[in-house]
Order: C-alpha cells, then structure tokens, then sequence
C-alpha cells in the first residue's frame, strides 16, 4: 500500500512539474515576443477564471484517468514516467533558439518554407506547410527530434496522457479476436509520427505485431530510434500517405490515428476514413484521437479559437465544426461511440462483420 501510495504521489509531482515547467515556458516566450517583435502578436481572447478552473479540473480528471487505467493494469505504471527526459534536456535549447525563425515566418505570413532539397511531387499540397509555423514543417530531422518535447509544453505536460486515452477502446475492441494468439494480431498506428503512441500501445500489448505509417521519413527514422532500439518486438515502419495505404483489405485488426485528422481537410479525412475501413478485417476496430470541437466542448471555444490564431493550423477551424461520427457512418463504421479528455476527443468505432 505504500509502494502504491507513493508511485501515485511520485506520478501527481511529475505531472504538475511539467504543468509549471510549460506555462512558465509559454508565459516566458510570449513576454518576449512581446517584447521584441509586438507586431506579430496575435489577437487572442482572455480566459476567464471560470475556464481557467475547468481546464484544471479537466486536466484533473485526465490525469485520474490516466493514473486509474495504470493501477487497472491497462498499461505499466512505469509508462506513467516514461520519456527521454536526458535527450529532452539536451534539445530544450533548440526551441528558444528556434523561436526568432518562427515569429519572422508568422511576420512575413510565410507558410511554405520547407528545406529546398524535397521533392515536392511525393507529397499531397496540404502537407507542404510549416504547420504551428515550426521550422521545415514535417520534412527534417531537426523538426522530428523538437516535435515531441514542443507539444509536451504546448499540452502542458498532458500531450502522453491524451494518447493514452487510446488504449482502453484498442484493447476493448481486440477482444473481438480474443481466440487467436496475440503474435497473430496486427495493428497500425497512422501519422505515427516520432512513434510515441506506438510505444504506448507496446506496453499495453507487447506481443501483437505492429505497424507504424507516416508520409515523413524524417519523423519515422525518429521513431525507429526510438522503438528499434532494445529487445523489444521490432515495429515495422513505413513511409506512405494515408489516403492511400501501402497495405491489403482487410489485413489489420485494429487501427489506431492520433493527432492527424485536425491537420487534414475535409476531403482526406474522409480518403483516410475509408482506407482504415479497408484494411481492417470485419469486427476489427479504429481508434481516432484529435483535438476536441465545438460540438463537445462549447465551454472551450474561445481555446480552440486562439489555437489557430497562435498557430499556422490551416484547417483546424474546419475541423473542429466537422462531423466526425457523422463522416464513420457514412464510411461503414459502426458502434461508434465518443468521448473527451482535456484537449483530445477519443472515437472508437468497429467495422461490421459480415461486411467483404
């Protein structure tokens, strides 16, 4: 009961450590812009004390949720304290000196500098960007080693509890195929970027196969150093769109997409909707996470509005009045079900059986 006592009074100081380590972060880089470029400034709503309370009590929550679904035996507690904090450490510098690139590319309105040496044509024209205004976008090794710690400050310390959240509907839903060996289960994790939801879903399922798919090989060789690096099961990486995937129908049995759809429009989150549909074998299941909407979370329109006004998020207003059940069912999904944790939504949804 100590040993219990103690890992969660250990979990609750590690995560309002990285709570104040982001805030003190965002309050510090805001006064200097400010301060050195005002003009780039965006035009932000204040949060109320009210919101400001219920943003506490839901990262509250979150957190209960994350340390519950631990002591449940969902995943190790050990995931609770997992990141490369010494490679973080190290890194934590690049961001500050990154940031006067940043605020010239939001002064100049410059959306599309991306290192000279891609080829453009491999790429779909949504994806050339310098989303959140981050130095290459998506294309480098310099973007994939800072993306991780940057939305860690931005979700102030919560960004791999949200992930988590993906966990409990995964492994739910692969009880569909609880009489086959877990070595014969595949799952695919799409725009698994540096790989850290892949690592998640290892813990909880360490002997199923997976898969990992991303468009920038940047951030996969990140993730491969990160995953492929021990004795672990080897997680198979690929480079590929996911509107049109490298992979067979019916071939997964569950699929997992975290973070992406916010960042897609209208017409490729449906393409992907229907890639997951095919590649999944009848009864096998999906597992979106992204950002919250309006629809769910009224009480935090004013955050979700000042998201894209901070941040080069091109298609983030489009998406947070999307209907995403509505775009699972025209798909073919069924028993969708929903749910929110602090910024992120969670939908879970099966494709039927009996469905070739």
């Amino acid at each position: 009961m100590a040993e219990k006592s103690f890992t969660k009074i250990a979990y609750q100081t590690l995560q309002q450590g990285k709570s104040l380590a982001g805030l003190v972060h965002k309050q510090i880089s805001s006064k200097l812009l400010e301060l050195v470029a005002p003009e780039v400034m965006p035009d932000t709503d204040p949060i109320s004390r009210e919101q400001l309370l219920e943003l506490r009590r839901s990262i509250s929550q979150l957190e209960h949720s994350d340390w519950k679904d631990a002591e449940k035996g969902l995943y190790p507690k050990s995931q609770l304290f997992e990141a490369p904090w010494i490679e973080w450490a190290a890194r934590y510098p690049l961001i500050w000196l990154d940031l006067p690139s940043t605020w010239k590319r939001r002064k100049n309105r410059n959306t599309q500098e991306i290192p000279k040496t891609i080829n453009k044509e491999v790429y779909p024209d949504y994806y050339l960007q310098n989303f959140h205004h981050q130095t290459d976008g998506y294309l480098s090794d310099h973007s994939a080693g800072l993306y991780d710690l940057q939305v860690e400050i931005l979700f102030s310390g919560t960004a791999d509890a949200m992930r988590r959240r993906v966990l409990a509907p995964l492994v739910k839903g692969l009880q569909e195929f609880k009489t086959r060996p877990h070595a014969k289960l595949r799952v695919l994790d799409v725009a698994t970027g540096t790989g850290r939801t892949l690592k998640q879903i290892r813990a909880a399922l360490p002997k199923i196969e997976l898969f990992g798919l991303d468009l920038s090989g940047s951030y996969l060789r990140q993730a491969s150093r990160y995953l492929n690096n021990n004795n672990s099961e080897f997680v198979q990486l690929i480079r590929g769109n996911a509107e049109e995937m490298p992979f067979s129908n019916e071939s997964m049995q569950a699929v997992t997409c975290v973070f992406l759809f916010h960042e897609l429009p209208r017409h490729a989150r449906q393409n992907v909707l229907k890639e997951c549909w095919r590649i999944l074998e009848p009864g096998g299941t999906l597992v979106l996470a992204d950002s919250i909407q309006i629809k769910d979370s009224p009480q935090f329109l004013n955050v979700m509005e000042d998201f894209y006004k901070v941040f080069h998020e091109p298609y983030y207003k489009d998406y947070i009045n999307d209907d995403i059940e509505d775009r699972l069912n025209k798909s073919g999904f069924e028993s969708i079900s929903s749910e929110s944790h602090f910024m992120t939504r969670i939908w879970s949804a099966v494709k039927p059986k009996g469905i070739r």
